[in-house]
């Protein structure tokens, strides 16, 4: 357990360059894009005179240089300030504060989902490569992946929410139902059944598919080969020694995967009409709200590093060669 912790206080001090990094370069490559936080208000309230544009740009600081406006950018995220958001006139922490839970609401589930049900699926398939079992698994789970996450979403809410009318069309729970506790929850979770269907089906493919061709490679090494010879129950082998070695490469694919989740999330939410962190993303973009993507980014960022910290936790834990050379 104490290599496990070297090995995630190492990989914490490292993650803070690589965030200093996105600071600087997410500040600098939206302080060249065209148009600034004083055109979006100006966006906003239908235009202004020219001396009030440049009392507006002194109010945001931006007739200050770049470097000055980014080390006081810094200075306030040390104490925890993400700015103002032009679009919605808010603090930017308590708009993300708002729509994060929801977005890893849908996140967590569908991760958890598509992770325990690709890896199940994937054992199966990988139990007897070659096999009818495995040959009708890898079809479907290609398919499913190449269907674009857009499409499925609006298949099933035209089949289960419109035509059915089995789960609700859109929106996180219903408006001014005035339930709460576990009537609420209940109320929650039937509108995510959907959006987390949408996002879990595509990876549960990809983690079907990676399961199962780890256990095809961990079929021919000499280690199953000695336990088949000495007489080892074909499901003992399966998953005391393919099952465990093909885990984890699906551990490591599942923190490359966080970025691409939020991704996904964007469109998701943009379906099925979730008032979550994704949707915030887009409408930040659309209405050029630079110091709200500011937060979005930098949001998203951590996010990904948090993940991958867990993701090293949990491979250290499964594998005793990780982080076994470092020093102590």
């Amino acid at each position: 357990m104490k290599r496990a912790w070297r090995l995630l206080l190492r990989r914490s001090l490292t993650s803070i360059p690589v965030l200093m990094l996105v600071i600087t370069g997410t500040f600098l490559l939206l302080e060249n894009a065209s148009g600034d936080a004083a055109d979006a208000y100006l966006v906003a309230i239908g235009g202004g005179d020219a001396g009030y544009v440049a009392d507006l740009r002194a109010e945001y600081g931006l007739d200050r240089s770049v470097w000055v406006r980014l080390w006081f950018y810094i200075s306030n995220l040390a104490q925890l300030d993400l700015g103002q958001s032009v679009a919605l006139n808010r603090p930017i922490l308590d708009v993300i504060l708002e729509r994060l839970p929801v977005t890893l609401w849908l996140m967590g589930s569908a991760v958890a989902l598509s992770f325990v049900f690709g890896s199940l699926l994937g054992v199966l398939a990988g139990a007897r490569p070659g096999s009818a079992t495995d040959r009708t698994l890898s079809i479907g789970s290609l398919a499913l992946y190449s269907v674009p996450s857009f499409w499925l979403g609006l298949v099933l809410s035209v089949v289960f929410a419109v035509q059915l009318r089995w789960f609700p069309v859109s929106g996180i729970e219903t408006i001014a139902s005035g339930k709460t506790g576990l009537a609420r929850a209940g109320d929650i979770a039937l509108h995510l059944v959907l959006p987390v269907a949408s996002l879990a089906m595509l990876y549960l493919a990809l983690f079907l598919r990676l399961m199962r061709a780890g256990m095809a490679e961990v079929w021919r090494q000499d280690f199953v080969l000695a336990a088949r010879a000495r007489g080892i129950k074909h499901h003992k082998i399966i998953l005391q020694h393919i099952a465990r070695n093909a885990l984890l490469p699906l551990i490591t694919m599942l923190g490359l995967q966080a970025a691409g989740m939020l991704g996904g999330s964007v469109v998701i939410e943009g379906v099925f009409g979730i008032p979550g962190f994704g949707r915030l993303a887009a409408e930040a973009v659309s209405g050029r709200d630079a110091p709200l993507l500011m937060g979005v980014i930098l949001t998203s960022s951590i996010l990904v590093i948090l993940v991958n910290l867990a993701v090293d936790m949990v491979y250290a834990l499964l594998d005793p060669r990780v982080g076994a050379s470092d020093p102590a």
